[in-house]
């Protein structure tokens, strides 16, 4: 039997990996769940999931949790300026356990875009490259809770406050690009592969007028130029840093970097996708 295992399966998106991976019929003994914290997915464990320590920044732990590991799925870290060498402990050791194949959860475009998280997947990508490992990129666009978890704040503030411009966001949930991630593991093709994934795309004025649409609140799109986001975002508490950063985000899709026409994320996942009125409809709910 081939064995799947999946990286951060404690988090929010490879928990709905794991989750989707069992769906389509994964038996459990056959999944392997990789956390840092065995406790917190003590469920999985109960449900017949193999569950195993395995922390990016410990090679040696990495290198018991992959023993037998046929195909992996490494979720990318969230620490920036240690993700690369940490995103390169779990290749090694997946090379050191014979690993078959390896899928990395990457960014839109990250071969050419300018948004400021690019850095670390594009030298995660070269790394794969490089490993001799078969691989398949899994270029993720914004998750739509990035947008519906601040759902209360535009609701008591009546207004999505970006510097976005026109730029369209290609935004999907989670669950959704978890089931193109469980498929790509289960995928059986030989070669490598590289996929552009995002949604129903959208601008935030017409994300505002969603909102209101679905929630009866009037909310409006109140754009503004960087240097005033970033003002703004000082205002709310955020440091320099944060808030310029924060504010870069908003300037890759005023650019057109988080969109995309590619139909690859609803091909794999094999469903019609979750559009952003159904994604604020279940957040408000």
């Amino acid at each position: 039997m081939t064995t799947h295992a999946v990286t951060a399966a404690s988090g929010r998106l490879g928990r709905l990996v794991v989750e989707a991976l069992l769906e389509r019929g994964v038996a459990p003994a056959d999944v392997v769940a990789v956390v840092r914290t065995p406790a917190k997915v003590a469920d999985l464990a109960g449900r017949g999931v193999q569950v195993r320590r395995g922390d990016y920044a410990e090679p040696r732990s990495l290198a018991e949790a992959l023993a037998g590991v046929d195909r992996l799925l490494l979720v990318s870290g969230d620490t920036p300026g240690e993700r690369v060498a940490q995103h390169l402990n779990v290749v090694e050791a997946a090379k050191a356990a014979g690993v078959r194949r390896i899928a990395y959860t990457s960014i839109l475009r990250a071969d050419s875009t300018g948004n400021p998280l690019a850095p670390d997947h594009r030298a995660t990508e070269e790394a794969l490259a490089a490993s001799g490992l078969a691989h398949t990129v899994l270029r993720n666009g914004w998750y739509t809770e990035n947008y519906t978890d601040q759902l209360g704040r535009y609701l008591a503030a009546g207004e999505v406050l970006g510097s976005t411009g026109e730029g369209r966001v290609s935004a999907a949930t989670r669950a959704d690009y978890a089931a193109a991630a469980a498929a790509a593991l289960l995928d059986e093709g030989t070669g490598d592969a590289v996929h552009e994934l995002g949604g129903p795309s959208f601008t935030l004025a017409e994300l505002a007028a969603t909102i209101s649409e679905v929630t009866g609140t009037a909310v409006v799109h109140r754009d503004v130029t960087t240097a005033e986001h970033v003002a703004a975002l000082r205002d709310a508490g955020l440091d320099e840093g944060t808030a310029g950063f924060v504010a870069a985000l908003d300037a890759s899709i005023a650019r057109g970097e988080l969109a995309t026409d590619s139909d690859d994320l609803a091909r794999l996942a094999g469903r019609p996708l979750t559009g952003p009125a159904d994604a604020v409809r279940a957040a408000s709910a």
